[in-house]
């Protein structure tokens, strides 16, 4: 996993923010090689309950940028601690059908045991990069779209845990320009022949 092409692009800004809202996608080096970390939601939130998300959230007026909200939000999600986190550079701004406006930050962070410290997270799972990019690990499935109907999704599934939407969308950017992973085309036919729907 090579993060150099991170650092040295200039990402997509979202000219008009919905709410704004910063998540960071935490990279450890495992002894099996590099790994990101990820947590579950709580399953009984208001939004996204039960998925699967960076650390992070909505700003707030105490944040001076995207990358303090992306840092407190760690911090008080999982105990990141600003002075652990290496910045290695920023993603896409991602829009959801929620009304956020995501601004994702790709950091190292160093590998420990890692607890939920709010209520909002219900487990932390580390997944290794190499998992997330096998091909069986990788289907589409069809989600409705409140302005374009039905579409195809990405889905990854890594050791009992389904990643998709938001979170879906900027790792898959961050695979792309990491490693030698290539973003599968989405099916030409309709998705309930491909799933056996």
């Amino acid at each position: 996993m090579d993060l150099g092409p991170i650092a040295d692009r200039d990402p997509t800004l979202a000219s008009n923010p919905q709410r704004a809202a910063a998540v960071l996608v935490p990279v450890i080096e495992g002894s099996g090689g590099p790994e990101l970390l990820f947590i579950r939601r709580a399953p009984d939130l208001a939004e996204h309950p039960g998925e699967m998300g960076f650390p992070g959230g909505g700003a707030e007026p105490i944040d001076r940028d995207r990358w303090e909200t992306a840092v407190r939000e760690a911090g008080e999600e999982i105990g990141l601690q600003p002075t652990e986190i290496e910045y290695a550079g920023r993603l896409d701004d991602v829009s959801t059908t929620t009304g956020y406006t995501i601004s994702p930050f790709v950091a190292r962070v160093p590998q420990r045991i890692y607890q939920p410290v709010d209520g909002e997270v219900a487990a932390i799972a580390s997944l290794p990069v190499a998992a997330l990019y096998r091909t069986e690990n990788h289907r589409f499935e069809p989600r409705e779209h409140p302005e374009y109907g039905t579409v195809p999704v990405h889905h990854f599934r890594v050791d009992g845990y389904t990643i998709w939407g938001a979170t879906a969308r900027i790792l898959t950017q961050l695979l792309s320009l990491s490693t030698d992973w290539t973003e599968p085309e989405p099916p030409a036919r309709p998705l309930g022949e491909l799933i056996g729907d």
